[in-house]
């Protein structure tokens, strides 16, 4: 098992607009010490698209040495191509990461039966545990339910994070035999009420503690107290709608004094607005405050 709350991370620059790799070791930590049971290092929200494969292999190295000895280290491998996603599995198998994130290739749409291929061929590229990452509202194609059984054939793929609310698509997912997490925050506990692990999460990079609560009582029986978590999580959904990720999650961060810098383009930071409306969310979570006191 990866763990039931993972973080899929922002990426640090410095002002430069370099990898600041020691800012990473430290916002790895700050994660592991909040609720998360691991990290997803070089995913979206990692701005991998922007890194080269050298920066993407230095950010997998400082979190196997900041908290791989305590917590899951998962590796974004996936790209619309297929060899390059292969050597960037290779690499980070060789590295030490505990498995990988393999997003839908995207942007030249493959038909079913090309998915499969893809998440074969990159699966051998290493023994470890592989989680397919389906979500189509930023790839356009969804893993339907008979490719997914396909994937589920594959031996080293054992979990699917899921970005689509559909329900019964869940459900079909979890009688596969297939561990589920939520790839939307906001349906971590619909998933959880589904039998689902947990989730791979945006929003604890602020609400770390609250989250992995959530999922505790929830594992303990207490369906009432875990709901009443999430409904008072409802701000953090907010957040995340204010704008496009990871740019509302690295401003919400850095207005809480957790300093990862800017974006590099084609992201570009958060307006005025934007950040007067990340503000509010973040005080009405009581996160704002704490991190002033």
């Amino acid at each position: 098992m990866l763990g039931e709350v993972l973080t899929a991370t922002v990426t640090p620059f410095d002002a430069d607009g370099a990898v600041d790799y020691e800012r990473y070791r430290e916002l790895c930590a700050y994660l592991v010490d909040n609720g998360s049971d691991g990290v997803v290092v070089n995913g979206t929200t990692g701005e991998a698209p922007t890194l080269s494969d050298e920066e993407r292999l230095g950010l997998l190295g400082a979190a196997l040495e900041a908290v791989g000895d305590r917590a899951t280290v998962v590796a974004g491998t996936g790209t619309y191509s297929t060899a390059h996603s292969i050597h960037l599995t290779e690499q980070a198998h060789n590295a030490g990461a505990h498995g990988f994130l393999v997003v839908t290739p995207y942007y030249n749409k493959p038909p079913p039966r090309g998915i499969v291929e893809h998440f074969k061929a990159v699966a051998a590229a290493s023994d470890r545990p592989v989680m397919v990452y389906n979500i189509p509202s930023r790839v356009v194609i969804n893993i339907e339910p008979e490719t997914m059984a396909e994937l589920a054939e594959i031996p080293n793929v054992t979990s699917v994070k899921q970005a689509n609310d559909d329900l019964e698509q869940a459900e079909r997912i979890l009688e596969l035999g297939l561990d589920l997490y939520a790839g939307d925050d906001n349906i971590v506990y619909p998933f959880l009420e589904l039998g689902g692990m947990g989730g791979v999460c945006v929003h604890t990079h602020v609400v770390g503690p609250q989250v992995k609560e959530m999922v505790r009582r929830f594992r303990e029986g207490d369906t009432e107290g875990s709901r009443r978590i999430h409904e008072e999580l409802a701000p953090a959904y907010e957040l995340l709608a204010v704008t496009t990720g990871p740019i509302q999650i690295k401003a919400a961060l850095n207005l809480i004094g957790q300093d990862v810098g800017g974006l590099r383009l084609p992201l570009v930071e958060a307006s005025d607005e934007e950040r007067a409306q990340i503000r509010d969310c973040l005080e009405r979570l009581g996160v704002l405050q704490q991190a002033s006191v």
